[in-house]
């Protein structure tokens, strides 16, 4: 198993899963690292209706699962659209940071926004090199570069960060824990 792979292919948890690689170059184990964390954040809304992704954990939190996919297609689009390829391209969502739910939107659409983003940025990003650099153009760090290498790394962080939120709305849901 030297290349994180068995005779069947990748190694995959029980739950279906990829697990992030053990060794390898540095930009391929970044790379499973997030697409881990972005199975992880599907796999806590799978098996669940509209109502279910639309409860919040706890008051006075309004965080919801259906939020934290909106949100993170709104956080695929602007680290990688918006800052590493220079793009000028508006909200997925009507709310700039995905939160804010619309009644006519449910979670298949929701996924499929965020689906679509994440292979936009996939391509986007494809051949470019770790150190290569976009630029951050708005808030507190505005006109700051950025690396691709330190996108991946705070993505990692931002998926593992709301996948705890995750965790808590999904047992509030239905009971279901696990990582």
């Amino acid at each position: 198993m030297g290349d994180d792979v068995s005779s069947s292919g990748p190694i995959t948890l029980p739950d279906g899963r990829p697990v992030p690689r053990f060794r390898g170059d540095e930009r391929a184990m970044l790379e499973s690292w997030l697409e881990y964390h972005r199975a992880t954040l599907a796999l806590k809304c799978a098996g669940l209706d509209d109502a279910q992704v639309r409860l919040a954990s706890a008051e006075p939190s309004a965080l919801t699962l259906l939020g934290l996919v909106q949100h993170l297609a709104e956080v695929e689009r602007n680290w990688f659209q918006r800052i590493v390829a220079g793009r000028d391209v508006p909200p997925v969502f009507d709310d700039v940071t995905g939160f804010a739910l619309d009644p006519a939107r449910g979670i298949d659409e929701a996924l499929a926004a965020w689906h679509r983003e994440i292979a936009r940025g996939q391509e986007l990003t494809e051949g470019l090199p770790l150190d290569g650099t976009g630029l951050i153009t708005d808030g507190p760090m505005a006109g700051v570069e950025v690396s691709l290498r330190w996108v991946l790394i705070h993505l990692i962080e931002e998926y593992a960060r709301h996948n705890g939120h995750a965790d808590l709305l999904r047992e509030r849901i239905d009971g279901v824990t696990g990582s």
